[in-house]
């Protein structure tokens, strides 16, 4: 299996290390293409205005001055020989659940992957001490190994989220679907050295939807969260309602 990694913290984060050294048994070729630094909550975003530009760190990583989106665009398209049967992204440093996943470079990058008509699958690691890197990369290895007798539907990819915790404490895996959090509310107003205001984006807003069933509670109760998203974003049960709605207009 030949396999695409790359994240959003970066090429030098201990996570996209971590999923590489996870992969290298299962995998016949790795090849990993990331931004050239942290890109957290860079979503979807191309870079338009401005160049791309490569280089070939001394591991072999290839480091770009794009976004997450950047990279497994680019990665796809120029720099690689043939496409890989599988994009893999992260490990994340930090949760991506419930609402977190629309602002998320790491799922972003695998969406990427997926538009680019292969199997993606977003690892993170869910915790505040970001210790146990080992386990996210053990289950990003057993998925990926899955993957190869059940593949993915054409307009899904996976989001994979597991607990900061020894392997041997997990105790199982879930299926779930996104939970949800309130409202964000809080930033931080404060001045530069100029004495002009600046904002500062708050931390995230605390669980709302949160429930048995949601990815936030899989991962509250020591279980690894996997969330089937769907490419597609288009509300089908809506249309004809709205139809109806549009033709008052």
């Amino acid at each position: 299996m030949n396999i695409l990694v790359s994240n959003d913290d970066g090429v030098n984060a201990p996570g996209i290390e971590a999923l590489y050294k996870a992969l290298k048994d299962i995998a016949g070729d790795i090849s990993v293409v990331a931004p050239d630094r942290n890109c957290s909550a860079a979503s979807s975003s191309l870079t338009l205005q401005n160049p791309l530009r490569c280089a070939t760190m001394d591991n072999g990583f290839i480091s770009v001055n794009g976004t997450p989106t950047d990279c497994v665009h680019l990665a796809i398209n120029m720099l690689l020989e043939h496409d890989p049967e599988l994009v893999i992204t992260g490990i994340n440093a930090g949760a991506n659940l419930g609402d977190d996943v629309i602002y998320s470079g790491t799922v972003a990058a695998a969406m990427e992957g997926r538009y680019m008509g292969l199997p993606s699958v977003a690892v993170s690691l869910c915790g505040k001490a970001l210790i146990h890197y080992e386990t996210a990369g053990y289950y990003a290895a057993k998925i990926a190994q899955q993957l190869r007798e059940c593949p993915l539907p054409a307009n899904q990819i996976l989001n994979i989220n597991v607990p900061d915790i020894p392997i041997n404490q997990v105790k199982g895996i879930k299926v779930t679907r996104l939970g949800a959090r309130h409202r964000a509310t809080s930033m931080v107003k404060t001045q530069d050295p100029a004495g002009r205001d600046i904002y500062w984006v708050g931390p995230l807003a605390k669980e709302d939807d949160a429930g048995e069933g949601t990815d936030f509670h899989a991962i509250a109760n020591g279980y690894v969260s996997i969330t089937p998203l769907t490419v597609d974003l288009t509300a089908h049960h809506r249309i004809e309602k709205l139809k109806h709605w549009a033709s008052d207009l």
